[in-house]
C-alpha cells in the first residue's frame, strides 16, 4: 500500500494581498503600485523562487521602470517580516515560498540541482510531538530538510559512471 504524502490544502482566513495590505499599514507603510505588482506575481502561483527568478518573471516592469530592483528585495522583505512567505537557505542562495494558508510540509532536497520536493507526514508529527511532551515542550512549528539527489541526478550520475 502507497501512503499519500501529499500536502493538504488549507484556506487562508483572508487573501494573502490583504494580508499584506494589513501589515504595511500597521506599519505606517502603504501600499503602492510596484508592492501590489510583486505580491501579484508572487502569489500568482506556488513555486519555490530566489529573487532573480522573480525579478525574470518581473523583466518586463522592470525595463518599463514600473518595478525596480530595489523595490523586489525590499518587498521580499516585507513579505517574510509579514509571515507570507520564507526564505530559506539552499546551496548558497536564498529560496521563497509561500507560508501563509499553506500547510505545514517538509522537503527533499537535491544537492545537485537544488530541486525542493515538498511533502507531509502525519508520522513525522507525531514524533515531534511525542519528543516534544517528553521534555514539555510546546511546538510552533518545525522544518524538516532531508537532503540527497534526486531521481534525475542520480540517473546522470549512473550514466557517467557505465
Amino acid at each position: 500500500m502507497t501512503r499519500d504524502y501529499s500536502l493538504r490544502a488549507i484556506e487562508p482566513p483572508q487573501p494573502p494581498e490583504d494580508r499584506f495590505v494589513q501589515f504595511l499599514k500597521s506599519r505606517g507603510k502603504r501600499i503602492t503600485q510596484q508592492r501590489r505588482l510583486i505580491v501579484e506575481q508572487v502569489f500568482s502561483h506556488h513555486d519555490h523562487f530566489d529573487a532573480d527568478e522573480l525579478m525574470d518573471h518581473l523583466q518586463e516592469l522592470i525595463a518599463e521602470r514600473k518595478v525596480s530592483r530595489p523595490t523586489v528585495y525590499r518587498t521580499l522583505s516585507e513579505l517574510t517580516e509579514a509571515g507570507l512567505i520564507r526564505k530559506m537557505t539552499l546551496g548558497g542562495r536564498s529560496v521563497y515560498e509561500h507560508e501563509y494558508g499553506y500547510p505545514s510540509h517538509d522537503h527533499l532536497h537535491c544537492e545537485v540541482c537544488n530541486k525542493l520536493i515538498e511533502f507531509h507526514s502525519d508520522e513525522i508529527e507525531r514524533v515531534r510531538d511525542s519528543v516534544a511532551r517528553q521534555h514539555d515542550f510546546e511546538v510552533f512549528s518545525h522544518r524538516l530538510f532531508v537532503s540527497g539527489l534526486c531521481r534525475d541526478c542520480r540517473k546522470r550520475k549512473e550514466q557517467r559512471s557505465d
